[in-house]
Order: structure tokens, then C-alpha cells, then sequence
């Protein structure tokens, strides 16, 4: 890949991607807007309470997918191709392992467990529901976040796009259907989610019945230390979409006790609209792990950095766009999810909104960061990174925060965070060696 040819394949690699993670985004975003309109506030606490298992599910694909893509396109731009497919294989593997663990824990744990995520006598019986059918399609979910992971890596991020775009419109028609035209609740809208992966996983069978694929499965033995190097290299994913899980979870406990419910639902705007920025970012750091594991696979390290600058770039127009946006339009956003027209929790949305999103430009600067290093075989900063804005710093600030200024502090804790891990991933990316293998 000629340098002069980087800038055309980065637009083409990030462009689709992004519009692929903001329909994948969707799924979850549709939920919440359909669930605001037909169960209200009640609901959407609910749904707001299951939302981080979803998280665990999802990262856990990305993290087999992105770790698998990475040791993938390292080996073929390398012209490693049994070794490529050793590596599919494993993970592969590895993901029907964690995908059953989900599975069962729908079958026989779905109701101690929403328990656990802070679901009360309101909110109880829809949120097990959607937690437990959210479970029981976690194969599905994880199996096409390896397959899209793969297949982009595998030269053709056109189906990706399309794959994920299909199944997330599906999603919102399947959404009204089941909640509006056949009155089917909380119940219809985890199903339309639930069967999202299943049409994506379909739009993308041609490129593997027609043979279009270089990855395949292989008769070959479980090395574990592939299975290692898969998952050190997409632990960073897995911990970024975890932590969303885990700040949702120790949030909405804090905010339960601040303003109950109602605070719980107005949290759910926010963290759902957070899911579509964060998404346009991952989309980003997605796009461009292709291009840079195979500009550093072939020794083309120079070309690996340009690329970084040009995500780096087009992350902070994106940002500047989002927060004006949100300054402006912040109660009309907050509306279009307050189907009640409450008051309360249209004032505590509107007011979390231009506090929370003030950090979107670092939070972007954290993951694109933190995918370069994944790219680069460079692990260890990638998860110091992860782990920083994941648990480390985020939890106690939320705390302490919270305990200082009440919900004004609850929705600082995300810009707080972010703010000081980006000064860290600023030094790693300076002062780190990237050159490191995955273990």
C-alpha cells in the first residue's frame, strides 16, 4: 500500500465503518426510544437497568474480533496464510466458550441478576425480561461481531457496513412492530434487538457460500498461546465496552438514591445518546485498525502513524460538531425520549447533557489512542488506558463527585476522567515504544 494511496483507503475504511457502528448503536438507542414512548419512564428505567449485561455481551465479541482481526491482518500482510487461519480458528473457539456461559446464565440466573443490577418492585419483571432474552441471543451477538471483525480485515468493509447497517434497520422497523402494531412490550423490543445479529450474520452468508473469504476454519490444534495473543490484543475492546456497562451500573445506583427513578430514566437519555458518539469513535479506531495492522505488519511504521493522524483529525471535527449540537438542541433531544413529558426528568436530562458531553472530544481521543496501540501489537498501553477511563479513575470520581455536588458531579465524573487519562495516553504515545508483541 503506497503512501500516497493511505488518505483514500483510510476515508474509505472509516467512513464505512462509522456508518456501520451508528447503526449497530441503533439497537439499542431504538429500544430506548420506543420503550420511552409505549412503557414511559418506568420502562425506560428498565431497560436502562439490563442495558450493561448487553455491554459484557458485545465486548466480549469485539474483544475476540478485534484481537483475532489484529493477529489476522499482521499474518497475511506477512504472508502467514495458514497461520491467519490458525488464528481464526481459535478464536472462533474461544467465543462459542463465552457465548455459552451467557446463554446459561439466561437459562437459570436472569432473575438474581437483575436483582443485582438494582431492579425494584417497578422495574422488575421488564427488566428480567430483557435481561434474559438479551442472554439467550448472546451467541448470536458475539458470532457476528467476530464475523464483522474478520471480514473487514478481510478486505471487503463494504459487507461489514452493510451487514451491520441491515441488521440495526431491522431492528428499528422489527422495534414499532412488535411494541405498536402487536402490542408485545418490553418483550417485542429485546426480541427485534435480539434477532438484529441474526439478519446481519445473513447479509453477510454470500461472501462465505461464494468462497470470497481467505479465513476459514482449519483442522488444527488449540494453542493457547494464540488464544492469548487474541485476547491481550482485544482486551482493550472488551474493557472499553464493559466499562460502559460497569459506569451505567454504579450510576444508576447513585443517581437511584439522588433522584429515584426518574433520575435513572433521565440517566438512560444520556448513556443512550452516549452509545451513538462513542460508537462514531469506535467506528474510527475500527476502521483504521486494518489499515495500520497491515502498514506495521508489512514495516511500514511512518505509514501507521499518518494514519493515526488522520483518525486524530477527523475525531476532533466530529466532536466540536456533537457538543454544538448538544448545546443548542439539548431539551429537544431530551424531549424526543420524555414521551411522559416530565418535567423532572426533562430538567435532569437536559442539564446532564452539556455537562456529561463535555468530555466527548477526550473520550475520542482515549479509544482512537488506544486502537492504534492494539494495532501495533502494543497491548500494555492500550489496556493502561482502557483500565484507566474503564475503572480506575471514573468509579471513585463518580463517588466523590457525587457526594460533592449531587447530580451536577454525577454528570461530571465522565469529562473529569477523560480529561486525565488523555494527558496519560498523550505521554504513552509520546514516551511508549511500540514495538512491543502481544503476549
Amino acid at each position: 500500500m503506497r503512501n500516497e494511496n493511505l488518505l483514500k483507503v483510510f476515508g474509505k475504511y472509516v467512513s464505512l465503518n462509522v456508518l456501520g457502528m451508528i447503526a449497530l448503536s441503533c439497537y439499542i438507542l431504538a429500544d430506548t426510544y420506543f420503550v420511552s414512548k409505549a412503557l414511559g419512564a418506568a420502562g425506560l428505567a428498565a431497560l436502562n437497568l439490563a442495558i450493561p449485561v448487553y455491554n459484557f455481551i458485545h465486548g466480549s465479541g469485539l474483544m475476540i474480533g478485534m484481537g483475532g482481526g489484529t493477529k489476522f491482518s499482521i499474518f497475511k500482510s506477512q504472508g502467514k496464510d495458514p497461520a491467519a487461519n490458525q488464528i481464526f480458528t481459535n478464536a472462533a473457539f474461544v467465543m462459542i466458550c463465552i457465548a455459552a456461559v451467557f446463554f446459561a446464565l439466561g437459562l437459570f440466573a436472569s432473575g438474581p441478576l437483575v436483582r443485582l443490577l438494582g431492579a425494584n418492585e417497578q422495574t422488575y419483571d421488564m427488566s428480567r425480561i430483557y435481561l434474559q432474552v438479551i442472554l439467550l441471543f448472546a451467541p448470536m451477538f458475539m458470532l457476528n461481531n467476530l464475523l464483522l471483525c474478520f471480514v473487514r480485515n478481510d478486505g471487503a468493509p463494504q459487507l461489514s457496513m452493510a451487514a451491520m447497517i441491515g441488521g440495526s434497520l431491522s431492528n428499528v422497523v422489527l422495534d414499532y412492530v412488535f411494541m405498536f402494531p402487536l402490542n408485545m412490550g418490553i418483550f417485542g423490543a429485546v426480541l427485534a434487538t435480539g434477532l438484529a445479529p441474526v439478519i446481519s450474520i445473513a447479509i453477510m452468508s454470500p461472501f462465505f457460500i461464494k468462497k470470497k473469504n481467505s479465513f476459514r476454519l482449519t483442522r488444527c490444534s488449540i494453542v493457547f498461546k494464540n488464544i492469548g495473543g487474541v485476547l491481550s490484543c482485544g482486551l482493550p475492546s472488551l474493557i472499553t465496552e464493559a466499562s460502559s456497562g460497569i459506569v451505567i451500573i454504579v450510576f444508576n445506583m447513585i443517581i437511584l438514591g439522588l433522584e429515584g427513578n426518574t433520575g435513572v430514566a433521565a440517566y438512560g437519555v444520556i448513556a443512550n445518546l452516549s452509545l451513538v458518539v462513542i460508537a462514531i469513535y469506535t467506528g474510527i479506531a475500527q476502521g483504521i485498525q486494518p489499515v495500520i495492522s497491515s502498514q506495521y505488519g508489512s514495516g511500514n511504521r511512518a505509514g501507521a502513524k499518518t494514519i493515526l493522524r488522520y483518525a486524530l483529525i477527523v475525531m476532533s471535527v466530529v466532536s466540536v460538531a456533537v457538543y454544538g449540537a448538544i448545546v443548542l438542541f439539548a431539551p429537544e433531544i431530551a424531549g424526543i425520549f420524555n414521551g411522559e413529558n416530565n418535567s423532572l426528568l426533562q430538567t435532569i436530562a437536559v442539564t446532564g447533557l452539556k455537562i456529561y458531553f463535555t468530555g466527548c472530544l477526550f473520550a475520542g481521543f482515549n479509544i482512537i489512542v488506544s486502537m492504534y496501540f492494539t494495532s501495533t501489537e502494543s497491548p500494555a498501553p492500550a489496556q493502561t488506558v482502557s483500565i484507566l477511563r474503564g475503572f480506575v479513575l471514573i468509579l471513585p470520581s463518580a463517588f466523590i463527585l457525587s457526594y460533592a455536588a449531587g447530580m451536577t458531579g454525577v454528570w461530571s465524573a465522565f469529562p473529569v476522567t477523560e480529561v486525565v487519562v488523555a494527558v496519560i495516553a498523550l505521554i504513552l504515545l509520546l514516551f511508549t515504544g511500540r514495538t512491543a508483541t502481544c503476549a
